[in-house]
């Protein structure tokens, strides 16, 4: 295979706000069709699927093993504090949860969707004191915290809910993802178009799945989120996570600066635009820039496939993180591609006025947040 010279990487011109809008409604790919292209995002997928698998676990263990934990500095390490553990721990020889965390923050401090709104029910509320009541029975500590800051203890129970959400949220997408490097590895799928097709029709089949959660606590189980508040897969963790990580995100330390006066960073939460469809792939590795870390994690777990496809592109090993950035923004915009799809008000090809007009501004929506994004990058 040639090498592939550093100028062709990116091309094509930038589309506009109408085109992205046809593309959407006729039902086409953002990302080109072609070979390359399906190797990049079921291999990058596949790797991110194995790493979503840890992500997921990892998450999942913080919420229910390290609730309220006021010094949780095993919690990386899923409970097995092993010294052969501890020894690749120390020496970083291990996943990077850090990044998993990075993510939740997001989440959490964007706030939007389902998920949040509940958490500013008075359910929720009610949740909370029950278990803060049960808690500082048991632990002088927080008895003494709570009524000095009344605010830090469910601010804490936020976090844990958020926590355990976006891990039930990645333990689906990590299935989703290796599934669907079995399908193409079986024939199944063969195209961009396949893999969005696959993508949409597994996140509408997992769309009504529900979301709960629940604590133990001296052998009471208390809920966080339980099954009455009525909060989905869909609806309720997915689309927030794709506002706040794959659209918004937050400003990288080392890329802008974070002085009011230079006025670098909106003042707008809602105007950000430091996603992963947004993001620059050459700060890659760079110290401040989270996703590095997860650019590190899919490498330790790349398909053989894909990376002798970066052996033979620009700077082989040199820049293969960058190329990983690069082929991770692609498959981001193949997810997208398949939750707008799947999230058309009415069908695409419905002959009804009112229908297409929904569906239209429906599309516009979308693209008027995907024109600035990195669309001219995927060629």
């Amino acid at each position: 295979m040639p090498v592939i010279p550093a100028e062709q990487v990116h091309a094509g011109p930038h589309p506009t706000q109408e085109e992205l809008a046809q593309t959407l409604l006729a039902g086409q790919t953002l990302l080109d069709d072609t070979p390359d292209h399906v190797i990049q995002v079921v291999d990058v997928l596949k790797s991110y699927g194995e790493v979503l698998d840890a992500y997921s676990i990892n998450l999942i263990y913080q919420a229910e093993e390290q609730f309220l934990n006021p010094f949780p500095v095993l919690k990386y390490l899923d409970g097995d504090v092993s010294p052969a553990k501890l020894w690749r721990h120390f020496w970083h020889d291990r996943i990077n949860f850090e990044y998993a965390e990075y993510c939740m923050k997001a989440m959490l401090w964007h706030g939007t969707g389902g998920l949040d709104e509940y958490l500013d029910s008075p359910e929720f509320a009610s949740n909370c004191e029950a278990i803060i009541a049960c808690k500082r029975r048991r632990d002088p500590l927080q008895g003494l915290l709570h009524p000095l800051f009344p605010q830090f203890l469910p601010e804490l129970i936020r976090t844990a809910a958020t926590t355990h959400a976006l891990g039930q949220f990645w333990r689906i997408m990590s299935d989703l993802f290796i599934d669907l490097a079995d399908a193409e590895a079986k024939g199944e799928v063969s195209s961009i178009a396949g893999v969005v097709d696959f993508i949409r029709d597994r996140l509408v089949a997992a769309a009504g799945n529900p979301i709960t959660y629940k604590v133990r606590i001296g052998g009471q189980d208390f809920w966080v989120l339980p099954p009455e508040a009525g909060l989905t897969f869909l609806v309720d963790v997915a689309v927030p996570y794709v506002e706040a990580v794959f659209l918004r995100g937050t400003p990288f330390l080392g890329t802008v600066s974070f002085n009011a006066q230079a006025k670098q960073i909106s003042a707008d939460q809602a105007s950000f635009k430091y996603g992963a469809l947004y993001a620059d792939p050459l700060p890659s590795m760079g110290a401040g820039i989270p996703p590095s870390l997860c650019m590190q994690d899919m490498y330790r777990h790349l398909p053989e496939r894909l990376h002798n496809w970066y052996q033979n592109c620009t700077r082989g090993e040199g820049d293969v993180r960058v190329k990983i950035c690069q082929s991770f923004q692609k498959s981001m915009f193949c997810v997208t591609n398949a939750a707008i799809k799947g999230t058309f008000p009415h069908p695409l090809d419905s002959t009804d006025q009112a229908e297409q007009e929904a569906n239209a501004a429906y599309a516009n929506a979308w693209a008027s947040r995907l024109v600035v994004a990195r669309t001219n990058a995927l060629g």
